[in-house]
C-alpha cells in the first residue's frame, strides 16, 4: 500500500532547464512559463514522461526552458508531431505550446483535424494579436482596423476567435486565461490534464514591444472585475464589483445580455454555467469587451468522448487478432509479385 512518502516529490526548479530564457522584458511568455513549471511539479510526474512540442514563433522557444522532453518542430505542424508522440508513446504527458500566428495561419488545418480527432494531449495558445517574433505583423486575431507593419491602412481581415475555432472543430474541453492570472490559469492547466481527450487553452498573453496593453481593457486589475466573468461549473455567471454586481442572463432573442443585480428576483435570471452545454459555451466563446459584455474566463465547454489513440489501438488489437501479429514482407510483396525484365 502506498503512503505520501512513497510518491515522488518535484519542485518548480526541477523543471527550469539550464538555458537562457530569452524573451523581451515584460513578455507575458515569462509568467505562463512560470505556471506551466510549477503546476509540472505539482503534477508529480517525472520529468521523462513530459514532452513539449512547439511550432516556430516567440512561444515556441518554450521547450528549450523545461527540463523535459521538447520537440521544436516546424511552423504549424505540432500538432501533427504531438499526435505522433500520443501514438508512438501513450505514457508521455504531451503539452503543445503555439502562437495564434503559428497555431491559427499556417496551422490552422492542424489544429482543427487535432481538436475533431480528439488526441489526449494539453494545447496552450498564446494569443497577442499580432506576430512578435518577425516584428509585428498583424496576426489572424488582430481586430479590425489593426495598424502594422503589414497592414499600414489598417487590418480589414475579421479576426479569429481562437476558442469559437476550437468549438466548431469539436473540442473537447475549452477554456481561456490570461497570463497575469496566476490562480485561475494553474487551476485551468491542472484541469486540463485531468480531461481525458485534447485540452484547448486560449492564453491571452501580452506582447510588450509590438502590442504592448492588447488586453489591458479586459486584464488590467482595476477593469477585470467589470470586464470579465469568471465561469464556474453549476455556478451563476456573475460578475462586477461587490457594489455593483451584475450577472449575464438569455434574452428574448436567444442572446446574452447583461443586468445589473438588485433584488434576490434579478439573481434568479442569472445564467448558471454548465460546461457541458454547447450552445452555452458557443455563446460563451464569443462575448467581449467590444458588445458591452465582460469577456468569459475559465472552462467554457468541457465533454467526454471516443480519445484517438485508444480508438487506433483497439483497432490495431482487432486486426493482429483476426491473421495474427502477420508479416511485413509478405504484405509488401503480395500474392501475386510479378518482376519487370531488364
Amino acid at each position: 500500500m502506498s503512503t505520501v512518502e512513497d510518491t515522488p516529490q518535484y519542485h518548480k526548479k526541477d523543471f527550469m532547464s539550464d538555458q537562457t530564457v530569452r524573451w523581451c522584458p515584460g513578455c507575458g511568455d515569462y509568467a505562463i512559463l512560470s505556471q506551466v513549471q510549477t503546476v509540472f511539479a505539482d503534477l508529480g510526474i517525472p520529468r521523462h514522461q513530459f514532452a513539449v512540442v512547439s511550432g516556430i514563433g516567440c512561444s515556441s522557444r518554450f521547450p528549450y526552458y523545461m527540463n523535459t522532453y521538447g520537440f521544436h518542430t516546424i511552423h504549424g505542424r505540432a500538432p501533427a508531431f504531438a499526435t505522433g508522440l500520443r501514438l508512438a508513446n501513450p505514457e508521455l504527458s504531451v503539452w503543445l505550446v503555439t502562437g495564434d500566428g503559428d497555431g491559427l495561419s499556417i496551422g490552422g488545418n492542424h489544429l482543427i483535424h487535432i481538436l475533431r480527432r480528439n488526441v489526449d494531449l494539453q494545447i496552450l495558445m498564446f494569443n497577442n494579436r499580432i506576430y512578435g517574433l518577425t516584428k509585428g505583423q498583424y496576426s489572424p486575431t488582430s481586430e479590425v482596423g489593426k495598424r502594422t507593419k503589414s497592414s499600414p491602412m489598417g487590418s480589414i481581415d475579421r479576426p479569429f476567435m481562437p476558442c469559437a475555432l476550437a468549438i466548431g472543430a469539436d473540442g473537447t474541453f475549452i477554456a481561456r486565461t490570461a497570463d497575469i492570472f496566476v490562480k485561475e490559469q494553474r487551476a485551468l492547466l491542472k484541469a486540463a490534464h485531468r480531461h481525458k481527450g485534447t485540452s484547448f487553452i486560449e492564453i491571452l498573453q501580452n506582447c510588450v514591444i509590438f502590442n504592448g496593453g492588447a488586453f489591458d481593457d479586459q486584464t488590467a486589475r482595476k477593469l477585470r472585475d467589470e470586464h470579465c466573468v469568471f465561469l464556474e461549473n453549476g455556478k451563476p455567471m456573475l460578475y462586477g464589483s461587490k457594489d455593483a454586481r451584475k450577472g449575464l442572463v438569455i434574452g428574448d432573442d436567444y442572446r446574452i445580455g447583461s443586468i445589473d443585480i438588485h433584488t434576490p428576483e434579478d439573481e434568479a435570471r442569472v445564467l448558471v454555467h454548465h460546461q457541458t452545454n454547447l450552445a452555452m459555451a458557443t455563446l460563451l466563446t464569443r462575448i467581449g469587451t467590444d458588445d458591452g459584455l465582460p469577456t468569459a474566463m475559465g472552462i467554457m465547454y468541457h465533454m467526454q468522448a471516443p480519445v484517438y489513440e485508444r480508438e487506433v489501438y483497439a483497432q490495431i488489437e482487432t486486426a493482429q487478432a483476426r491473421p495474427g501479429s502477420g508479416n511485413l514482407h509478405k504484405a509488401l510483396v503480395g500474392k501475386n509479385p510479378w518482376t519487370v525484365q531488364g
